[in-house]
């Protein structure tokens, strides 16, 4: 079973940076997306940024691009989520997905996998 564990939230003034991290445990092997979606309340979840493996690609979201950095630890698992010049609009909680490619087009389908959250406040 894959377990996703994130970690790294809190709250920050603008300007601010974060650091979001995922723990991947129970993990598929070969090609599979990993990312980042976010849901402020009463919003929907929408993606932010996601990454493929092996091949390294990455996507973001209009949003957070230029500010937003994804990466992953390939012997550790981990998925990391570098937020710089954070915005108040920025505030949301914050779940770490994956599966085969769905992720990496920030589409919501059945079988994927997902942490617990957690919340990134962003205040003016």
């Amino acid at each position: 079973q894959v377990q996703l564990v994130e970690s790294g939230g809190g709250s920050v003034q603008a300007g601010g940076s974060l650091r979001l991290s995922c723990a991947a445990s129970g993990w598929m092997y070969g090609s599979y997306c990993m990312g980042w979606f976010r849901q402020a309340p009463g919003k929907e979840r929408e993606g932010v940024a996601a990454i493929r493996t092996g091949a390294g690609s990455t996507y973001y979201a209009d949003p957070v691009k230029g500010r937003f950095t994804i990466s992953q630890d390939g012997a550790k698992g981990t998925l990391y989520l570098q937020m710089n010049s954070l915005k108040p609009e920025d505030t949301a909680m914050y779940y770490c997905a994956a599966d085969r490619g769905h992720v990496c087009s920030f589409i919501i389908t059945a079988g994927q996998f997902w942490g617990q959250g957690t919340q990134v406040t962003v205040s003016s």
